[in-house]
């Protein structure tokens, strides 16, 4: 049976769930496996760019940035969790390349939850505070604070203040 038909079927009989899902499957373009560049939240990836591009466009900026290389090269860095996409351009504004990007979360991330106030943190091999999208503000805030001070004393050539 035709796609679009099961998809008036099921609104009629108010599936809806079930139509949206339909027209979602038939709207999304396919993509194969080296179509898509994966990178890890906060990590950088290393790709080719096509021949002949002056120009890359970055879907959304907050889920992946690109920085051109020379060389032919780009480097793809994860910004925030979600699926972008990457479009080349050559000189004349032709379309050269339509990437996907898909930014997913570190593997080594233990994530508490304290009532609704979530914290972060990487345990390779041993478990240290980890600010990730999506954490308590209060969280999120002080271990960024704490990182900017150490950061900041290291490059004075300062130690921290004895309690």
């Amino acid at each position: 049976m035709c796609l679009y038909i099961r998809f008036i079927l099921a609104i009629r009989r108010g599936l809806v769930i079930t139509a949206a899902l339909a027209l979602i499957k038939v709207a999304l373009p396919v993509a194969s496996a080296e179509d898509i560049i994966s990178v890890m939240l906060d990590q950088a990836k290393i790709a080719k760019l096509p021949e002949r591009t002056t120009t890359m466009i970055v879907g959304n900026p907050l889920i992946a940035d690109v920085s051109i290389q020379a060389g032919g090269i780009m480097v793809v860095t994860g910004k925030g969790y979600g699926v972008t996409n990457l479009i080349a351009l050559d000189r004349t504004g032709k379309v050269l390349s339509d990437q996907l990007v898909q930014v997913r979360g570190p593997v080594d991330n233990v994530i508490i939850y304290r009532g609704v106030a979530r914290e972060s943190y990487s345990c390779a091999p041993d478990c240290a505070p980890r600010i990730t999208l999506g954490d308590s503000p209060d969280y999120f805030d002080g271990t960024l604070n704490q990182t900017g001070n150490r950061n900041g004393r290291a490059q004075q050539g300062q130690s921290a203040p004895a309690r």
